[in-house]
């Protein structure tokens, strides 16, 4: 009886230490603030983005955290893969019991996410996706904030930023656009959003996919667009493996257009060494050089240099940054993480990011949350990079036309031959009159 006794006791005992310690976790949790983040770890996007908010969350913890409490980022690896990020995400509200969901990237991963999403609803500040496809499919929910902008407002926005950059540098020619870009499932966001925009100020935009492997068609798109399209502005879209291939074909057939300017989300580290790199432009949401115009992007690097020993190589650094930042900013200001008094202080965020921007929640045409940094026009100048555009962030004057060092100059000079002049015709000889009949008198 009495050994019955002990072990009835013992039972006791453990599982009076095991709620114990289930209580302490609670409340060790409950006095956190969890913030989820869903990036590609391994890419350089989810690297520059997850360093940064790490940055962000120690900053705000050095400071006190918020609501009395400390933050804690909990990071889910959706490996860029569209069938992993569901998981990732479940995980992040089952298991984890995160407050808030931020991070993303791609369009892809984006559109599989947002099914699950949709399913728990709970606020999130998504850093990701620039597709039309993904505004229309979040439409009006209350709880999902955007702050990466989307494919089809940029259009207008190239237009007026040309329109601009014209108005000083009036020798700018820019009636023929051409670009070149890899095939993508989501499109081509400079000519699909560039080219109606065009047409609607008389202009002209085509262009055509380009592929590297397994056999380039490189030569053949330049050559057409050389011989027989000669465009004021030539445009390259694709991946930062492609920037030197394209650059070295263009300069073996002289294909030296007044614009040369590319559109990727980073470039070769090598690219301001190469022969011919001088005055090649490129839009970007940021560049590290930004810091000398701006002092939220100064503070933001020296920070990150600071912790890291390196610089973000791509704008998801600041984005992620300002992702975390409008978040505490939020949490703050409602005073809790009550649903409607959050979404409410997120609704009127006004923060001023390291990339430029202020980032102020608008409707758009799907999502009723959408802020955004604008593309900003950047040029290789003496192996390094310089902001040209807008003017409160230029770091040196644009250089036009493209200067072309290194190219096959005897290409360039190429010209299709004359037509032959018409010969004039033989001029026949006048015909003698007849001599005028004689009336009789």
């Amino acid at each position: 009886m009495m050994k019955k006794i002990m072990v009835l006791i013992s039972r006791v005992f453990v599982i009076s230490l095991l709620f114990s310690f289930i209580s302490v976790n609670t409340a060790i949790a409950a006095e956190t603030i969890k913030i989820g983040a869903v990036l590609p770890l391994a890419d350089i996007t989810g690297k520059d983005a997850s360093r940064s908010m790490q940055l962000a969350v120690k900053q705000i913890n050095a400071t006190g955290g918020l609501l009395g409490k400390q933050v804690e980022l909990v990071l889910a690896d959706d490996e860029n893969k569209p069938d992993k990020v569901a998981a990732a995400i479940e995980k992040l509200v089952n298991v984890d019991k995160v407050d808030v969901i931020v991070g993303g990237t791609g369009n892809a991963t984006t559109m599989e996410a947002i099914p699950v999403l949709k399913k728990y609803a709970k606020v999130t500040v998504w850093s990701g996706a620039s597709s039309a496809k993904v505004d229309q499919a979040l439409e009006d929910q209350d709880w999902f904030f955007h702050i990466h902008p989307w494919d089809y407002e940029l259009g207008a926005y190239y237009e007026k930023m040309w329109q601009v950059i014209v108005q000083k540098y009036p020798g700018i020619k820019r009636k023929k656009t051409f670009v070149a870009y890899r095939e993508d499932p989501f499109g081509s966001d400079i000519l699909s959003v560039g080219s109606p925009v065009a047409r609607a100020y008389r202009n002209v935009m085509q262009g055509e996919v380009y592929t590297t492997e397994p056999v380039s068609n490189l030569k053949e798109i330049l050559s057409s667009a050389k011989n027989f399209v000669e465009p004021d502005i030539f445009i390259w879209e694709g991946l930062d493996k492609d920037a030197i291939l394209i650059l070295e074909e263009a300069k073996n057939i002289g294909f030296a257009p007044p614009v040369y300017l590319g559109k990727t989300l980073l470039w070769p580290l090598d690219f301001g060494k190469q022969m011919g790199s001088e005055g090649v432009m490129f839009y970007s949401y940021w560049h590290e050089s930004m810091k000398l115009r701006n002092k939220a992007c100064l503070t933001y690097v020296e920070a990150f240099n600071k912790e890291f020993k390196e610089s973000p190589v791509t704008y998801f650094g600041p984005l992620a940054y300002t992702n975390i930042m409008i978040v505490a900013d939020a949490v703050k200001r409602a005073g809790s993480l009550e649903r409607g008094a959050f979404i409410k202080a997120l609704e009127a965020t006004n923060y001023d990011s390291p990339l430029g921007d202020n980032f102020v929640f608008v409707r758009s045409l799907g999502v009723k949350h959408q802020a955004g940094a604008n593309p900003k026009l950047m040029q290789w100048q003496g192996g390094e990079v310089k902001i040209i555009w807008p003017w409160e962030l230029a770091t040196a004057k644009l250089i036009y036309p493209f200067p072309a060092q290194g190219f096959n100059k005897e290409a360039i000079s190429e010209e299709k031959a004359p037509a032959a002049p018409p010969v004039p015709a033989a001029k026949k000889p006048a015909a003698k009159s007849a001599p005028a009949a004689k009336t009789k008198k």
